[in-house]
């Protein structure tokens, strides 16, 4: 079972909607490809394992890509650093990854826009370690892994940092976010960073338990749909069509549930009632938290913020060699302009 998670979840996450609506080897893919370089050509877009990204399989299945006016092969990675790594080498046209590792890959010199929040991380990434650990300080000198430059080593780093420690004061390995949910259940490690649902594999040690989470780092972990921007210059209007895509899925499955429920578990393998233990770590973005995100503030909640924020620590923990340009970073004109198309209707 590989993925990044939900229905108990689920059903949280559909409530929410009821209530706000008004890390490359080859891909599984869900339509056919074509690799002739023109306007017509479906748009190569990428999505993995996270309940935030899991609607896009809605979105194809019930034809709403097709009902948007836009051509798209969704393509299935079993793992995420895959999909950023295919982002970043040109061979996809858009991806669904997080703030940290788009920064990242802008910082070595990626050209990606984002223009669309998926949803916050509020739990569902986690800091699993063995008993006898009780905190931070007693990471010190052990054996911690987690899939190295992505969502979770960020996570670890940030609780290092709060604890006034580096990652020089641990034994890091970097292990793929599956094969360290093993090797830790195994017993072969001190303490893992994954997400859910790879957190239930590793929660199986017996004895093991939450250290921290991304629960106690609000709005350090946002999940987007990322573009090139030779996407956004040469086809706007498929950009644009993606878009609105995502706000229409999510207007589907707030009507269907059910059907949403099956394509889901189908695509995730996973169980409702193993969805059942991520109830409230996800956070999904309807419209109107959106349009907040991408406003300048003074938090994590705004874009702009989080991002100077997480560059500054990716810097100190030398994830990054150099400090991106983010001046162009975000792009709202495309939720904007889907706002103010149902705000006429």
């Amino acid at each position: 079972m590989k993925i990044r998670t939900l229905v108990s979840w689920f059903c949280i996450f559909l409530v929410s909607l009821i209530v706000t609506v008004s890390c490359t080897p080859s891909p599984k893919e869900t339509s056919n490809t074509s690799s002739t370089p023109s306007a017509t050509r479906p748009i190569q877009m990428g999505f993995s394992a996270w309940p935030g990204w899991f609607p896009w399989q809605v979105a194809q299945e019930q034809g709403l890509f097709t009902a948007n006016k836009v051509k798209t092969n969704l393509k299935w990675f079993d793992g995420y650093l895959d999909s950023i790594n295919a982002l970043a080498a040109g061979q996809l046209d858009a991806n669904s990854q997080t703030l940290n590792d788009t920064i990242s890959s802008v910082a070595a010199g990626a050209d990606l826009v984002i223009v669309l929040t998926n949803d916050n991380s509020k739990g569902n990434d986690q800091i699993i370690v063995r008993e006898g650990i009780h905190s931070i300080q007693d990471l010190k000198g052990k054996k911690v892994a987690a899939e190295a430059g992505t969502v979770d080593h960020f996570l670890l780093l940030l609780g290092l940092q709060k604890a006034g420690m580096t990652q020089n004061d641990i034994q890091f390995e970097s292990l793929e976010t599956g094969a360290a949910a093993a090797a830790f259940a195994a017993g072969q490690l001190d303490a893992v960073g994954v997400f859910a649902p790879f957190t239930t594999k590793a929660l199986l040690r017996p004895k093991s338990k939450i250290l921290f989470s991304s629960a106690d780092f609000p709005g350090a972990i946002s999940d987007h749909l990322v573009v090139t921007r030779k996407l956004i210059t040469e086809r706007p209007q498929d950009v644009q069509a993606l878009v609105n895509t995502w706000f229409e899925t999510l207007k589907f499955m707030e009507a269907n549930k059910q059907k949403a429920i099956e394509i889901i578990t189908k695509r995730s393998a996973t169980s409702i009632e193993e969805y059942k233990q991520y109830e409230t770590g996800t956070a999904i973005f309807n419209l109107k938290q959106n349009l907040k995100a991408f406003e300048a503030g003074q938090d994590r909640s705004s874009l702009p913020f989080a991002a100077q924020e997480i560059t500054q620590s990716l810097l100190k923990s030398r994830l990054i060699k150099q400090e991106p340009d983010l001046s162009k970073l975000f792009d709202n004109r495309f939720v904007k302009a889907y706002a103010d198309k149902v705000g006429k209707a």
